[in-house]
């Protein structure tokens, strides 16, 4: 369980706490607009929840601050969240801060100097989301792991692709590139009986993310001269 304090009641906020109260992390959110409690308080119990400015080291300590494993500055203002962020590191020793951009053109502002371990510019998100989309084919990134170091992936076999009717074990995949499963007509396969991948299966691997276009050479449509 970690101990996280969220900054910012926000929709993002009160959004985190209240999937981070699921999960069961213990987790303390600030607001500095009273008028927002109503709303709050149908996503989270009123325990978790105080008042008060998140750049008012008194309100930071009051919601224990000093206990916490993580900070998240999320508020609508990137002037407060770097406020926040550098209090967190450099009066209270935070170990880990994370950040909320609203701005992309102040993402510059976010570094390590400021106490930010992670800072998330949405904008840049959506962009590499988008232009990572369009450049893989068919592959579709469902999660990001290890900070972004690898990716799951799923990819469906195109006709005439390199795969298609070869066993998963002829494949020379690139190296930190692990097949987790293979889905035909909504089964899903055994992958110790090393199958004959057919088009139209859906690939499941997990991947480093430099290596994301080698692997999807092998289950796009060949390129033509």
């Amino acid at each position: 369980m970690m101990r996280v304090l969220i900054i910012g009641g926000g929709k993002v906020g009160t959004y985190l706490a209240e999937r981070l109260l699921r999960e069961k992390h213990d987790v303390r959110l600030i607001e500095l607009r009273e008028e927002e409690k109503e709303r709050i308080l149908l996503d989270i119990p009123a325990e978790a929840l105080y008042f008060g400015s998140g750049t008012d080291p008194d309100v930071l300590e009051a919601a224990g601050i000093r206990k916490a494993n993580a900070v998240a500055a999320v508020t609508g203002s990137d002037e407060v969240n770097l406020v926040v962020t550098t209090l967190a590191r450099y009066e209270f020793l935070n170990p880990r801060i994370i950040a909320r951009v609203n701005h992309p053109k102040n993402a510059w502002l976010f570094t390590k100097e400021m106490g930010v371990d992670v800072a998330i510019n949405q904008a840049d998100l959506l962009a590499d989301l988008i232009s990572e989309e369009m450049s893989m084919g068919d592959m579709m990134t469902m999660h990001v792991l290890r900070h972004g170091k690898f990716r799951l992936v799923e990819e469906k076999i195109a006709p005439a692709a390199l795969a298609d009717g070869k066993h998963l074990s002829e494949l020379s995949l690139p190296e930190n590139c692990n097949i987790v499963s293979v889905i035909r007509d909504g089964n899903l396969l055994s992958l110790q009986t090393d199958p004959v991948l057919q088009t139209g299966d859906e690939v499941l691997a997990v991947v480093k993310e430099n290596q994301k276009k080698a692997l999807a050479s092998f289950f796009n449509l060949p390129k033509t001269a």
